[in-house]
């Protein structure tokens, strides 16, 4: 049994780099990370530079991917907006990990009556439209990255405690658990040092689907002029200003935008869903 057990993991492993869906999703994962971290040094122009002359230009020698409808270059905004377009989806993805470990735990661990209020908690949370909270917040404080985070964050965390409080529940019928406490640790040392380790890649898992869902929210609110301030770079609020050269004919700038959010949310899903595979074939 334990050499069928310790073989399973590397079967997967060999299938899941065979993939070359997975291996193009993690390379597009990695350059689009890392064109975030370097974009200061890598953009030729400034972002918000105005050139009214220049307005709608095509791709030049100059300007690779052409100009926007206020002359501003494309390529420099892409790449500036992939600093906002990936911190605002980490920042969700880290907090509602964060709590929802925290609340799933509780709830898994604890049982009864604590089980039972953090589970209706989470239930009426993820009844309310995750999208309508952050409207709301956001017409409360005002336009910028932080409301819309928080809104989002609180949206996504019941999807991690559920899964976080089912996996705990199933943790606790193993032996190791009875075994650690029957030798007087407490429950605390237990769920950090030894639970929470054998359930934390699913949950990371999950919390990498979650990235990719919360990056097209955040570009929603930004479409909607609900996300960050009108001269901040955002792949969102480049579709919005796209509109106008949209209607006079000149796509580009609203399309490549457009084309970075939907293949970056296609890639974070995919890496999430063959980590989940991954973790799956392990414990199988």
């Amino acid at each position: 049994m334990t050499a069928v057990l310790t073989r399973r993991p590397g079967l997967a492993k060999i299938r899941t780099a065979r993939s070359p869906l997975h291996l193009v999703c993690l390379a597009l994962v990695a350059l689009v990370t890392a064109a975030a971290l370097l974009a200061p040094w890598l953009v030729p122009y400034d972002p918000n530079a105005v050139d009214l002359g220049n307005a709608l230009a095509g791709p030049s020698p100059e300007h690779l991917l052409g100009v926007d409808a206020a002359g501003r270059d494309t390529f420099s905004r892409l790449l500036l907006g992939a600093r906002t377009s990936l911190l605002g989806p980490l920042g969700v993805v880290v907090f509602s990990t964060l709590a929802g470990i925290a609340v799933g735990m509780a709830a898994g661990w604890r049982g009864g009556w604590l089980d039972s209020v953090l589970s209706r908690s989470t239930e009426l949370v993820f009844a309310f439209p995750g999208m309508l909270l952050a409207i709301l917040i956001v017409s409360i404080y005002g336009e910028g990255l932080l409301a819309p985070v928080i809104a989002l964050s609180v949206a996504y965390l019941p999807y991690v405690s559920r899964l976080t409080r089912s996996l705990v529940l199933a943790e606790r019928r193993r032996p190791y658990v009875s075994a650690y406490q029957v030798q007087g640790h407490a429950a605390l040392q237990i769920c950090l040092r030894h639970v929470l380790p054998n359930i934390a890649p699913v949950v990371l898992a999950q919390s990498t689907i979650n990235f990719g869902y919360a990056l097209m929210d955040l570009a929603g609110l930004s479409f909607l002029g609900l996300g960050v301030p009108a001269l901040t770079p955002d792949w969102g609020r480049m579709v919005f200003d796209g509109q106008t050269a949209i209607q006079r004919g000149y796509p580009l700038s609203a399309i490549l935008p457009c084309a970075f959010i939907v293949l970056t949310v296609v890639a974070f899903n995919v890496v999430g869903e063959r980590w989940a595979d991954r973790v799956a074939r392990r414990d199988r």
